[in-house]
Parts: C-alpha cells; sequence; structure tokens
C-alpha cells in the first residue's frame, strides 16, 4: 500500500507540475485588464511563532503584480525560496489580477484551473488517506518522494471569480474551535508521554514532567465537563467579492491573486487595497456572545467551557 501511494504521490506531482506550468503561460498570453499584489514581510528563520502585531506591505500593479504572481503560484519548493527565509510559514501574496478573453477561451482556462485543483486535491487525499500512514510520518513519506516540497503551497486552490463588480481586500483574526473529550485528550496526552520524542524546548524528562502535570490537571476535572480547543489562527488577508447585479458579497481566503475573468470587454473590476495590519486598530462589528471557558492546558489550547 505505502509503495503504491508513493508512485500515486509521484505521478500526480508530475501531472500537476506539468499542469501548472501550462496554465502559468496561457494566463501570461492573456489580456490584463488590472492587477494588484500586496507584498507581505518575508518570515524569517527562527520568528515562525512570534506573535503578529503589525504588518506593513507593499504594493505593485499592473504587469510587475502580474510577474510576482506567477512566481508565487508556482513556488513549491523550499530551495525556490532565499534561504533565510522560513520554510515552515505558508507565502501570502494577497490580491487580485483581471483579464479580458473570449468566452471559447475562458472555457479552456476554466478546465485547466478545475484540472489542477482536483490534482491538488488528489494530492493530498494521497497523503492523508490513500497512503494510510500516521499524521506524524507524513513529513517523512512527502519529502523521501518530493524533497523540500512546501505541502500547503502544492495543496493550495486556484480561485477565480466571473465579472464581479468590484474586489476589496482586509484581513480576518480567528480562531479555530474544536470540541473534544477527556478521553481524547488523556489519550493523546499518554500517547506524547510514551513517544520518545520530546518537544525542542525540552529535556525527555522535563517534556515528561510537563505531560504528567497536564494529565494531573485533566483529571482534576469532572468527566462530564465540555472542553474545547480553541486555537487562534494568525491573522488572514481576505477577499471581499462584490456583485452589483445580484447584490451579493462572497468572501475569499486569500493567500494568494484572486483569478477574475470577463469575456466583456466593457466590463472593468474595481479593485480595492490592503490597509497595513494593526492588532490595535481592529474594529469588530458584530463580537456575538460566547460562554466563559477556563484555561485548562495552555500548550494544547484547552479550555473547559464554564
Amino acid at each position: 500500500m505505502k509503495y503504491d501511494a508513493r508512485y500515486k504521490l509521484s505521478k500526480c506531482f508530475d501531472l500537476l507540475k506539468a499542469e501548472l506550468a501550462c496554465f502559468l503561460t496561457e494566463l501570461n498570453t492573456l489580456s490584463l485588464t488590472s492587477a494588484i499584489v500586496f507584498k507581505l514581510p518575508e518570515t524569517k528563520k527562527g520568528e515562525e511563532n512570534n506573535d503578529i502585531n503589525q504588518i506593513a506591505i507593499s504594493t505593485l500593479t499592473g504587469k510587475a503584480a502580474l510577474n510576482l504572481a506567477l512566481t508565487n503560484y508556482n513556488r513549491l519548493f523550499i530551495h525556490d525560496s532565499p534561504q533565510h527565509i522560513s520554510n515552515k510559514t505558508a507565502i501570502r501574496l494577497p490580491g487580485a489580477l483581471c483579464f479580458n478573453l473570449s468566452v471559447e477561451n475562458y472555457l479552456g482556462i476554466k478546465q485547466q484551473m478545475e484540472t489542477i485543483n482536483k490534482l491538488k486535491t488528489e494530492l493530498k487525499n494521497i497523503v492523508t488517506h490513500q497512503s494510510g500512514i500516521k499524521k506524524e510520518q507524513r513529513f517523512e513519506f512527502i519529502h523521501q518522494q518530493l524533497h523540500g516540497l512546501i505541502t500547503l503551497n502544492a495543496y493550495r486552490k486556484i480561485n477565480y471569480v466571473e465579472s464581479p463588480s468590484s474586489i476589496n481586500f482586509g484581513w480576518a483574526n480567528k480562531n479555530i474551535v474544536n470540541k473534544v473529550t477527556k478521553e481524547q485528550i488523556l489519550e493523546r496526552l499518554h500517547k506524547n508521554y510514551q513517544s520518545e520524542k520530546a518537544m525542542s524546548a525540552y529535556t525527555k524528562q522535563q517534556w515528561r514532567t510537563l505531560i504528567e502535570k497536564e494529565i494531573q490537571d485533566l483529571n482534576s476535572i469532572s468527566n462530564a465537563a465540555i472542553l474545547k480547543i480553541q486555537r487562534p489562527v494568525k491573522v488572514q488577508p481576505i477577499a471581499r467579492v462584490w456583485y452589483a447585479n445580484e447584490k451579493q458579497q462572497v468572501q475569499y481566503a486569500c493567500p494568494l491573486p484572486l483569478l477574475s475573468f470577463s469575456s466583456d470587454t466593457n466590463h472593468l473590476t474595481k479593485l480595492g487595497t490592503l490597509t497595513d495590519y494593526d492588532i490595535n486598530n481592529i474594529k469588530i462589528k458584530h463580537k456575538p456572545k460566547n460562554k466563559k471557558l477556563k484555561l485548562i492546558i495552555a500548550r494544547l489550547h484547552l479550555y473547559q467551557e464554564i
């Protein structure tokens, strides 16, 4: 099964690379009506876990924006980036590229994008399901076949829209919240304790002492306690796409430029800008009432609902 999955992984990736190369070549020949991208500061090695309170961006437009976008769509390996840049943090280049093309050309390029996105889904499925390997073994499995692959970049789908009225940009702060049971967390902690590997910041003995304390803290609460893992996600750029005729707005995560296509030569999508991020200037329009939470295990972002 594992050997078969390795073969499938290599074959799928080779197809993805070929399709992506054809697509980017084709994209570069289209009539570019407008383009804007926002270059974020690079994350240096050792700074991956630093809190992000401010992000100063630089803006590129026109052909310069297109060229940088094409490079980033094809940035799949660690060696595609400078050596001082962290390979543990995903590269993000929010923005939008707008093209005018014939209906026939659009149908062709749409098929290319759908094929690429299917291959990206298949690549992820091979790693996470078909391989039959455990989560902690995935890194080794991937890099034995595709050394230096940036998996998130390889999995990221290409987002595209048709003739929107405007595209504006912003920042999203959110938490990933998952309900868990006491048994599930205890099982996880016992596996951590029995593992030969400790987190890099700890010696093996320090690691086991920490896990013992976490198990003790968890055992001190009721078996009926409602537990949640509430893990903060680093601030993300988003695109808000507005369709005036339908009076509808659609929001997209925007780690790479959103592609916009129109066969109407008179259509022009209005592109907004992205302001610098400052955690102290966040305006929350609507904040729902959340139930009170008590922190149980900080390392796991584990909380008890009270």
